[in-house]
């Protein structure tokens, strides 16, 4: 390697060890956005416990629910431009990563316009009776597209985190 590359390889903090300490912090901060989104998704369908789920009664202020679509839309935002990027647009040269995310990423992409479309459905949300009989059930289908969500998101995030 000639002197101006290694120092371009310097300058550009873009030697393996620092690449691996930025994926590493990439997945741990993904990871914890996820366990926010779970927590919040939690708070706002006024599930205090998974004994009491089914008993208790909860209504949702507008203000709560778009502090949740924030913290949801931020999750979503991080896993596309900090992890999946670099997988759609093929540089990824990994093979494991690529076969992993061949696999599971179309639905991990459903699973986004998911996302998106109940932020953007409930950007307006000011808790009518109408407004809130037809969250309870996109909440419901809103938890399941979580939890698929974070099974495929551990597929690919374990490829990545193997050497």
């Amino acid at each position: 390697m000639s002197p101006s590359n290694a120092e371009a390889k310097i300058s550009d903090g873009s030697n393996g060890v620092e690449r691996r300490e930025r994926l590493t912090h990439t997945i741990n901060s993904l990871i914890k956005l996820r366990q926010n989104v779970v927590v919040a998704y939690c708070k706002l369908s006024g599930i205090s416990s998974f004994e009491s789920r089914d008993a208790e009664t909860h209504s949702i202020d507008p203000d709560q629910l778009r502090t949740f679509c924030q913290i949801m839309v931020d999750y979503t935002a991080m896993g596309h431009f900090e992890v999946y990027q670099r997988i759609i647009e093929g540089k990824e040269r990994r093979k494991a990563v690529k076969e992993v995310a061949r696999e599971v990423y179309p639905a991990i992409a459903e699973t986004t316009d998911y996302l998106v479309d109940f932020n953007d459905k409930y950007d307006a949300f000011e808790g009518t009776a109408d407004e809130m009989q037809q969250l309870q059930g996109d909440l419901a289908k809103l938890g399941q597209i979580i939890s698929i969500r974070g099974e495929l998101e551990d597929q690919i995030l374990a490829a990545l985190e193997q050497k």
